[in-house]
Parts: structure tokens; C-alpha cells; sequence
């Protein structure tokens, strides 16, 4: 039986003799924040006894939780490690418009007691609500992660569901989220039962310390559907990837460090021993499996990723956004083939309006600033996809800005802009250049008709 999260105590020591030197980076500023399209959640782990905050992606994540708070059989909190390391975790994640959850729990050397003995009883549960709530706002916390490795089936399991749902209660009746990290297969699955999906904002699926090799993609997909077939809304269901190998526990960094070739692979062998892990290639993959069938992607944890390239962070930051959003603040024409210009059809404000292409007149109707959150803008207005359409052949439009991931246009290397959701390229139909051609999405293929120059 895998053990999600047995490295989090017990391994802690191992990971840090193979984590090489950590590079350092400085934290982006608020500007650099993101929201991802559709609501897509990127969400990271932290522990308190590895890594430094000021290392984190903050600009490519969404969500922090840090790990852990522990409880008491009768409900009280034990005291959080790094107390400071936590205040400065939440004070930089909300500088950059991520939220940040405390995580309770963890795998704790498989010791789950203090959980099973403050769930068996009205007052312990309301105790350690009440305990939460107040280390939430003493904290300035975004919510809680619930980690509890494992409820059983039967009547820990249902001790599990009514404190579920009276946590949720006064979690969201305060504005705050109630997530839970959960198992990815086997018997304690049936340990969470279906009335705790309406108390959560989502499961962080731990999609990890299973399957051979190590995470493999179809082991780890399959754990997601067996999630979403007991009636978990896609939407609840983030996928949750490693960013260590098995059977060492090689945090990722350390396996790249030996030698970078590994980012692209998911084994190499340290020692005359295989260890198995996830590489830029599957992340990506699995991320752009959950751009259409889950909510997101987590990972355990932060201070095993590297920066640059070769980071796991950034391969789902760069999946999900396309390659990243243009270089915002430049306002001026977008031209296209022919030289013609991106244009709003007569000038018009109103929803839906035509975007085509016209020669370049020099007026407002064709004057587009490129936004920090990968919008283009005209008229106040915003280049949509009618209906957040992802079909080929979906026309563009003219529409209220509203954050949607239909209006969030990533370029790319060679020239094409690229719509996250759909995954197609803005489009001139029929390859034309004519006046009035209508602008679509189509299959980025990379041909004049989809090759675009934003304002210089």
C-alpha cells in the first residue's frame, strides 16, 4: 500500500543530504501574479522544515499550503514549526495574489490517533474547529488543507464527514477555503465518503507513491477518474504530481543537478539504483490532461523543485498559459498577413462586434494594448472567443473584459497567439488578407495567416 506523504517526516532528513545547493531567485512583485484560465489552480506544498519563501514562483502558482500544523486528541493545536517562516510565507504570497492554507496533519509516521480521537465526539470536533478558525485569522490565513492520513471506512470515515462539514461551515461562512489532501487508490479512498464533496472547494489528489514506475502518467490519470466516477466534480478534482523520486526520495532538483538530461526524463539510475520520478515532458502532459478533466495540478512540494528551465512549476504554469502572456503595457496595431491590421469592425463598441482584418488606418478601432493579464484590448473592450468556443472555426469578437480564459492570448516563439483554453491560434480565415476577413481559432500550425506582430 503506497504511503502519500511519508517523506514529509520521516524522509525529511534523506531529502535534504540529496537536495543540491539551492539557486536563488527573487520573488516576483504583484504585477507578475497570475490567474490562470478557467479558474485553473496550480497549488504547492511548503513545508516548515525545508526551502526558503523567497525562492518560491509566486507568479505561477495560485495557491500555497504550508505544511504542518498537528492536532491533539482533544483538539487543541500543537505548536506550528517556524512560526516566522510562516508569517513571512503568507505576508509574500499575498503581496503576490496567492492565497495561503495551513496543511493539518501530514503522514506523521502513520500516527492518525489525535485525528481519530477528535473526530469520535461533538465537542473535540468543535474544540478543534474553533482551534483552526483562530490560528486561520491569528495567521492571516486563506484557509485550511485537511491531511489526515487516513480516515478508514466505517465509523472514521463518518467521524471524518461531520467534521468536514462543520469545519467547512465556518471556514466559507467566513470567506475562507476548506481543501483536503486524499489518497489516490485503495482501500482508504472509501475512507472519504461523497458527503464531503459538497464541504470542500477541492481534493488535492496525492497521485504519487504508486504505480510502476514511480507516478506514471496512466496510474496517475486513472486515480483522478476513480475519484471523479464516486461523484467528485471535475472542477473539485487537482491532480497531484511529485517533485522527488521513488524508492530514494531524489527531490527533483538533486536528480537534475547530477545531471540536467534528467529534467527530460521520468527515471535514471543514481548508485546502480533506478529512481523514478515525473520530468518536464509528463508534467506537462498531465497538466494539459487537467486543463479538460480535473480543476488543477498540486505538487509535494516547493524546495524540491529548480528554477529556470528545467522547473516543474513552470512547466504547468507554461502549459496552462501557453508559454507565458505577451510583455504587457505596449499599445499600438497588430499585424497580420499581408500587413493588414487587426481591426473591430466599424469601429464599435457593442458586444459582439466582428474582429477582422482591414488596412491599417491609424484609428482607434485598431489600437490594442497588450495587458499585463494576457489580454488584448480595444476600446475599452477585450478579443474574445465567441462563446469561449474551442472548436476550429470559432469567430473572435469584441467583448466586456471579464477574466475568462477565452480572452487570455499567450505568444509564442514563432509568432502565433495562442488561446490556453482552446489550445488553437488566433486565426485569418481562408488565409486571406482581404478586407473584412474574419479573424478565428484554428490548429496552431504556425503559417502566415497565424503569425501576428504585437505593438513595437
Amino acid at each position: 500500500m503506497p504511503r502519500p506523504h511519508l517523506r514529509r517526516r520521516l524522509a525529511a532528513g534523506v531529502l535534504a543530504l540529496a537536495t543540491t545547493a539551492a539557486t536563488l531567485t527573487l520573488a516576483p512583485t504583484a504585477a507578475e501574479a497570475v490567474v490562470l484560465p478557467n479558474n485553473f489552480k496550480s497549488v504547492g506544498y511548503m513545508p516548515s522544515w525545508s526551502g526558503n519563501v523567497n525562492t518560491i514562483q509566486y507568479g505561477k502558482l495560485t495557491h500555497i499550503n504550508y505544511a504542518f500544523v498537528l492536532p491533539n486528541g482533544d483538539g487543541s493545536l500543537r505548536p506550528v514549526e517556524n512560526p516566522s517562516k510562516l508569517s513571512s510565507l503568507v505576508s509574500l504570497g499575498h503581496a503576490n495574489n496567492v492565497k495561503v492554507s495551513i496543511a493539518v496533519g501530514g503522514w506523521n509516521d502513520g500516527d492518525d490517533s489525535a485525528f481519530e480521537a477528535l473526530a469520535a465526539n461533538s465537542g473535540t470536533r468543535t474544540a478543534f474547529v474553533n482551534n483552526l478558525i483562530a490560528f486561520v485569522n491569528q495567521y492571516n490565513l486563506d484557509g485550511v488543507d485537511m491531511d489526515w492520513e487516513y480516515p478508514d471506512p466505517g465509523a472514521s470515515a463518518n467521524n471524518y464527514t461531520l467534521l468536514m462539514q462543520q469545519l467547512g461551515s465556518a471556514l466559507h461562512s467566513r470567506g475562507k477555503l476548506l481543501t483536503a489532501a486524499v489518497v489516490s487508490e485503495g482501500y482508504y479512498v472509501d475512507g472519504v465518503s461523497t458527503a464531503v464533496f459538497g464541504s470542500v472547494d477541492w481534493l488535492n489528489i496525492m497521485a504519487y507513491d504508486g504505480g510502476s514506475p514511480h507516478a506514471n502518467y496512466d496510474w496517475s490519470i486513472a486515480s483522478v477518474n476513480r475519484w471523479k466516477s464516486r461523484g467528485l466534480p471535475a472542477a473539485k478534482a487537482v491532480l497531484g504530481v511529485p517533485f522527488y523520486s521513488r524508492p530514494g526520495y531524489y527531490t527533483y532538483s538533486a536528480l537534475v543537478g547530477m545531471d540536467p538530461a534528467n529534467a527530460n526524463r521520468d527515471c535514471t539510475t543514481v548508485s546502480g539504483a533506478q529512481q523514478c520520478y515525473n520530468g518536464v515532458p509528463t508534467v506537462k502532459r498531465k497538466t494539459q490532461w487537467a486543463m479538460t478533466n480535473a480543476g488543477g495540478m498540486m505538487n509535494w512540494e516547493l524546495s524540491q523543485d529548480t528554477t529556470g528551465s528545467t522547473s516543474l512549476v513552470s512547466a504547468i504554469y507554461d502549459t496552462v498559459t501557453g508559454g507565458g502572456t505577451p510583455p504587457s503595457g505596449r499599445t499600438g496595431p497588430i499585424t497580420g498577413i499581408g500587413g493588414a491590421c487587426v481591426d473591430v469592425a466599424a469601429a464599435s463598441t457593442a458586444n459582439g462586434t466582428a474582429i477582422q482584418l482591414y488596412g491599417c488606418n491609424g484609428t482607434a478601432a485598431q489600437s490594442w494594448t497588450v495587458a499585463g493579464d494576457g489580454t488584448l484590448r480595444a476600446l475599452g473592450k477585450c478579443l474574445d472567443v465567441t462563446s469561449a468556443g474551442t472548436a476550429n472555426g470559432t469567430k473572435i469578437q469584441l467583448w466586456d473584459c471579464n477574466g475568462t480564459g477565452a480572452q487570455v492570448w499567450a505568444a509564442q516563439s514563432n509568432g502565433t497567439l495562442r488561446n490556453p483554453v482552446s489550445g488553437r491560434c488566433l486565426d485569418a480565415t481562408g488565409n486571406s488578407s482581404a478586407n473584412g476577413t474574419r479573424l478565428q481559432i484554428w490548429d496552431c500550425f504556425g503559417g502566415a495567416n497565424q503569425v501576428w506582430r504585437l505593438p513595437a
